[in-house]
C-alpha cells in the first residue's frame, strides 16, 4: 500500500504521501494522513497506520546531536525501537526484529528507515517507500533539474503511481520542514 515521496531542496525536506488504506482488494480513503511534522522531525510512513500512529503518538523523539547519520542509526532507531516494542508493533522472527518502512526528515536530510531498522539517505536527494516507489522513482529522476518546485515533483510522482499502482490514491498531502 501507498507511496511516499521525499525531496531535499536548498536545506528544506519535502515530503508527499497518498491516502490509501488498503487490506487485499480492499481500499478506504483515509482521513488520518500518512504525512505530519512533529517536534522539527517531518515523517512519512507506510507499511501499517498502527506503525504511523506509534510514531506521531507515542515516540518521544531525541533531540538531534552530534553527526547527523550517526545519531539517526544509533539514538533515533534505539528510541524507534523502544517505541515500537511498547505500543506491540515490532515483530520478532527468528530473533530477528522488524519494525516498519517511512521517510523522515531532519535538519535539512531525507532519510528512509527501512523494516530491519536500516537507515538510508539517497545520494540522489530524493526517495520514495510504499508499493509505488519505482514508479514515484522514476517520476522523480525525469524531473530532476527540470526547474519545477519540490512540490511539483511531488504532486507528479504521485500522480504517476497512482496511475500505475492500485495501492495507490489520493488526495495527497505534502508538508515542508527546514531546519
Amino acid at each position: 500500500m501507498t507511496a511516499i515521496v521525499g525531496i531535499t531542496e536548498r536545506g528544506a525536506v519535502h515530503i508527499g504521501g497518498d491516502s490509501a488504506g488498503i487490506d487485499g482488494l480492499s481500499l478506504t480513503v483515509r482521513a488520518d494522513t500518512k504525512v505530519f511534522r512533529k517536534q522539527g522531525y517531518l515523517f512519512g510512513f507506510t507499511t501499517s497506520f498502527r506503525m504511523g500512529q506509534l510514531i506521531r503518538y507515542s515516540l518521544d523523539l531525541p533531540k538531534p546531536k552530534g553527526r547527523l547519520d550517526n545519531f539517526m542509526t544509533t539514538t533515533f532507531i534505539d528510541a524507534l525501537r523502544s517505541c515500537l516494542k511498547s505500543g506491540g508493533w515490532a515483530r520478532k522472527d527468528n530473533e530477528r526484529e522488524e519494525g516498519g518502512t517511512f521517510l523522515v526528515g531532519i535538519r535539512g536530510q531525507l532519510f528512509a528507515v527501512y523494516e530491519d531498522y536500516q537507515v538510508a539517505r539517497a545520494a540522489d536527494g530524493f526517495a520514495a517507500v510504499g508499493c509505488g516507489d519505482q514508479i514515484a522513482l522514476g517520476a522523480l529522476y525525469a524531473t530532476a533539474g527540470s526547474g519545477l518546485s519540490a512540490r511539483r515533483r511531488i504532486t507528479l510522482a504521485l500522480e504517476a503511481a497512482e496511475r500505475f499502482s492500485a495501492g495507490v490514491r489520493s488526495p495527497f498531502v505534502r508538508k515542508s520542514i527546514k531546519n
